[in-house]
């Protein structure tokens, strides 16, 4: 019999919380190279929005079994609870095309600008305290984010491409989403990812359809096979594999640690970027990186914020 407090349970519960932490770390490292593959894909399909419905439709493919397994509880489960997750694989679909067409460093960037989104969420919907370390959090995006939108450009420090509003445009996403599956969700991993990447079918089927017709599908007959190739590698391995682990260790951890973690994606993508892509990665951004980041470990701070119960 286990008693609480037995040694053999504390070296369990250290086990999962160092098992969660090389979960976290390791999905955010291999979401900073999503773009190398993704691109790659665009290069042989050239297919624009499709790419990114294509991959997500074979992740929720594989993911129907769990789905169906879970059922019953995702028809008990809390409506908003579903809503946050569906809407969380919704901002990654528009992260994913913010990719194809924009700087990646950019994106991954603006895509992480989410202490500003998720203070005003928590302040203005939630009614939970926030403390100053929120609002020095809120400046630090701020300041960091307009060095990086400044980089080697002159003028005012704003989003520039359509890849620059796609990052942002889903980080605010992201920040909603990921606010309520921290307050609703209590699905299981893989039956929430399922409704993450059913979220994620039809937000990219939106946007297929009002981009689409910018960039038709064209795929040489030979470059079939190596087209579904990489479609079942990212669909399977970044958005069924990853994101089921990811789901599993946001709910062993404390969300402080898991968003400190998570910042590997940041430096994985923007060092990646440079180094593989060639992407303008001077001094100016690489400031404007560090306050991005340095927000993100503000947000994280204990004491930031008293949360009162939500019905």
């Amino acid at each position: 019999m286990r008693y609480p407090g037995c040694r053999s349970e504390y070296v369990t519960t250290v086990r999962i919380n160092s098992l969660a932490s090389v979960t976290i770390l390791s999905v955010g490292a291999l979401w900073g190279l999503y773009w190398l593959p993704l691109r790659q894909l665009e290069q042989i399909a050239t297919a624009g929005p499709w790419t990114t419905f294509a991959v997500v439709v074979f992740a929720c493919l594989c993911l129907v079994p769990f789905g169906w397994r879970g059922r019953k509880r995702l028809r008990q489960a809390n409506k908003r609870a579903l809503l946050s997750i569906a809407l969380g694989g919704a901002s990654f679909v528009v992260y994913s095309n913010a990719l194809l067409y924009g700087e990646v460093a950019v994106v991954i960037l603006l895509f992480y600008l989410t202490p500003l989104w998720s203070t005003l969420i928590a302040r203005l919907w939630l009614k939970w305290s926030v403390s100053w370390w929120r609002y020095g959090a809120i400046l630090c995006g701020l300041l960091g984010i307009a060095l990086v939108l400044r980089g080697n450009h002159d003028g005012i420090p704003l989003p520039r491409t359509l890849g620059d509003w796609l990052g942002l445009a889903s980080g605010l996403l992201w920040a909603i989403a990921s606010t309520g599956i921290h307050v609703h969700v209590r699905t299981r991993p893989a039956e929430s990812n399922f409704v993450f990447c059913a979220g994620a079918v039809v937000m990219a089927a939106l946007l297929a359809l009002a981009l689409g017709h910018e960039h038709p599908v064209q795929v040489a007959p030979d470059h079939y096979g190596e087209a579904l190739g990489w479609t079942l590698l990212i669909g399977g391995i970044w958005w069924a594999a990853l994101l089921t682990g990811f789901m599993w260790a946001t709910r062993e951890m404390e969300p402080a640690r898991v968003g400190i973690l998570l910042m590997s994606e940041v430096i994985v993508g923007a060092l990646s970027a440079a180094l593989l892509a060639d992407e303008p990665f001077g001094p100016v951004m690489g400031v404007g990186a560090t306050l991005v980041v340095l927000a993100g470990i503000l947000e994280t701070l204990p004491g930031r914020r008293v949360k009162v119960e939500i019905q």
